[in-house]
């Protein structure tokens, strides 16, 4: 029989080690050792989907062919975007989220419109019932989608071998265990192992697997951070359950940029995809207010236009307060002391609130200029004007400088209906006769204030 015994685990890592630690001697972390039981395997144990007999061998680096990693689109433009033009085959693909935040309705309705392709919703959470209920409410139809209401590994795989699948879908893959561990299921080690089994099978069967994680209230995804590593893409689905709009970011990507967003709109037959969030994010309103200023950014190769909301009044509590919501606010504290330095803008005495609307969270420099004018135009009380949209970095040393892909900005400014965008002056290959919006350049925060204001 199984010999058993028991060890500690690293939550961060997933170092093993004998007795417990205090601090972590693999990635460093204090308390973060927790008991489990572990069953040792006599040999000759068989392990589904377990590696291949033959040996690996060392090749010279010029020797090897550069072949590109095959992919097929997806159902949805948002979730292909965001892997980078498709899902590659056989890629292991984590999918994270909050509670009640869409991650198993976008799931199901990304299996049910592949029509094309045989596909295994495999769930631990829901019976096959409320399955085709929530696919009965999105309105989809496919006789290629099969149902499996499982938990153990083991049987889902046999499973497997039956269908064939050609898409796996995992919900999720903190209520899978192994019989050959004893531990309950989303433990660290049936959590290691389950991922484990479910990489080897895809990685020689070719076939991509999607596995929907829970997240922390720290906000990072349950289990061994192991788990993140082992896996070829991690995407984070974000937002407001109060909000409609949610926020598909990729954290890891193998075979492809981490930089791409995809934003969704929950309705009541699911998550419907937003192809132009500028029109989401900016408030369509004739009625110019102070303290409003729209920034042209860039996640990945999209250009987006976002709407920076500032409030500047009189600390009534002696100590000035400095908040900031969906913007680093380190970086929002060096801009204002770079206003009271370089622009004698006093605001040393003042609580400065800012928020980024549409609840998403952006570090791009290029919205440095909006900020700043944003907190000018509360401060002072005088509105800018609607159709005007800013894209710069402003420096220490209050200098405007360049951002990177401005062209593509301006582009978008103009798309969406500015009559005005405020550059650097040292931005290159910029020509006025390229582009029907008009175009200000500016190389210091004076200047920027003359256009806004005078």
């Amino acid at each position: 029989m199984a010999k058993i015994k028991s060890a500690f685990f690293c939550q961060e890592c997933g170092y093993e080690t004998p007795k417990w630690l205090g601090k972590c001697p693999s990635c460093n972390n204090w308390n973060t050792f927790v008991e489990e039981l572990v069953e040792k395997n006599l040999p000759g144990n068989v392990v589904a989907f377990s590696k291949s007999g033959r040996t690996s061998k060392p090749t010279a680096i010029n020797e090897i062919q550069s072949v590109e990693q095959p992919r097929f689109k997806l159902a949805d433009n948002e979730l292909n975007r965001v892997l980078g033009g498709g899902v590659v085959l056989g890629s292991l693909v984590l999918f994270g989220g909050e509670p009640g935040i869409g991650k198993s309705t976008l799931m199901l309705q990304v299996a049910i419109a592949m029509n094309q392709l045989k596909v295994l919703y495999v769930s631990g959470e829901e019976s096959e019932q409320q399955i085709k209920m929530r696919a009965e409410r999105i309105g989809v139809q496919n006789p290629n989608c099969y149902i499996l209401s499982e938990t153990n590994i083991q049987n889902i795989f046999t499973q497997v071998e039956g269908i064939q699948p050609e898409l796996l879908v995992i919900d999720s893959i903190q209520t899978l265990y192994s019989s050959d561990i004893e531990s309950s299921p989303g433990s660290i080690s049936q959590v290691r192992e389950c991922t484990a089994q479910l990489l080897r099978y895809a990685k020689t069967s070719n076939v991509p697997v999607f596995l929907i994680g829970h997240i922390t209230k720290e906000g990072s995804l349950a289990g061994p951070k192991v788990l993140e590593h082992m896996v070829d893409t991690v995407l984070q689905f974000e937002g407001d359950r109060n909000h409609v709009y949610r926020l598909l970011r990729g954290i890891k990507n193998r075979f492809g940029s981490t930089n791409e967003l995809g934003i969704y709109e929950m309705v009541g037959s699911g998550l419907k995809q937003v192809e132009n969030p500028s029109d989401i994010l900016i408030t369509n309103s004739d009625n110019t207010l102070s303290g409003i200023a729209i920034g042209a950014t860039m996640e990945g190769m999209r250009p987006m236009l976002i709407e920076v909301q500032a409030l500047v009044s009189t600390a009534a509590y002696g100590t000035p307060q400095r908040s900031s919501t969906g913007f680093d606010a380190k970086r929002l504290n060096m801009r204002l002391a770079v206003m009271e330095k370089r622009c004698g803008f006093k605001l040393g005495a003042k609580d400065v609130f800012l928020n980024i609307a549409g609840g998403i969270k952006v570090d791009d420099p290029a919205l440095d200029l909006a900020v700043v004018a944003a907190v000018l135009s509360s401060n002072a009380d005088l509105p800018i004007h609607n159709k005007t949209c800013l894209a710069a970095e402003v420096g220490l040393s209050g200098e405007v400088r360049p951002v990177n892909r401005v062209d593509q900005r301006i582009y978008e400014a103009e798309k969406i209906g500015f009559e005005r965008i405020i550059v650097s002056k040292y931005s290159k290959g910029i020509d006025q006769k390229n582009f029907k919006i008009q175009i200000l350049f500016c190389g210091k925060m004076e200047e920027v204030v003359r256009a806004l204001f005078a």
